[in-house]
């Protein structure tokens, strides 16, 4: 089975992730700011991924540590839960609209990470999450997962709406990438990722 547990504690954050590529997309997810929780799930549902999430942050201070690190810890377990990644899909793409707002995700799960992220929001906050922090965690996400993520919020006037088009584009592109090959064979002309 395709799954993996990472734990990771700081002065900072206490956070315990367990992933299972397999799993249908099945949630327990507590990370103490309810919209992050919030996209989170939507991450796990649309990706069909199951994630089991606990984050004790310093959030007495704000939301960036326990973003970030919940971006750092996801991505090391997905890393750890595709083992050499060989016979999967490695690559997905999605645009996913809500609404008036429209989210384009692309991302090469190659070993080879890099964030690029476009898009804006209109206000500081949505609900108790501070919207800047979505590409710190897109960020933290893709550098220790080892994907090559690209995340385009083209779109749109409510930030609720964007930030969830950007994660569900993202859990869409993530789904056709885990998905194994038929073949078993790793996709690259070098022989491996």
């Amino acid at each position: 089975m395709r799954e993996s547990q990472v734990k990771r504690k700081t002065k900072e954050t206490d956070i315990e992730i367990k992933v299972t590529l397999d799993g249908q997309g099945k949630t327990n997810i507590d990370t103490g700011i309810g919209f992050f929780d919030h996209m989170l799930t939507a991450l796990s549902v649309h990706s069909g991924i199951s994630m089991d999430i606990k984050v004790k942050g310093d959030l007495h201070v704000d939301g960036h540590h326990t973003v970030e690190d919940t971006g750092i810890v996801l991505g090391k377990a997905l890393f750890e839960a595709l083992g050499d990644k060989s016979g999967i899909t490695r690559y997905g793409s999605a645009f996913i609209p809500m609404d008036e707002s429209l989210a384009f995700c692309s991302l090469d799960i190659s070993n080879r990470p890099f964030l690029v992220f476009q898009g804006s929001f209109t206000n500081a906050m949505i609900g108790g999450y501070d919207a800047c922090l979505t590409e710190e965690f897109f960020r933290a996400f893709a550098f220790n997962a080892g994907i090559t993520l690209h995340v385009n919020i083209m779109y749109g006037s409510n930030d609720h709406h964007k930030c969830e088009a950007a994660f569900k584009a993202v859990a869409h592109a993530l789904k056709t990438a885990v998905t194994p090959l038929s073949e078993g064979k790793t996709l690259s002309t070098k022989g491996v990722l």
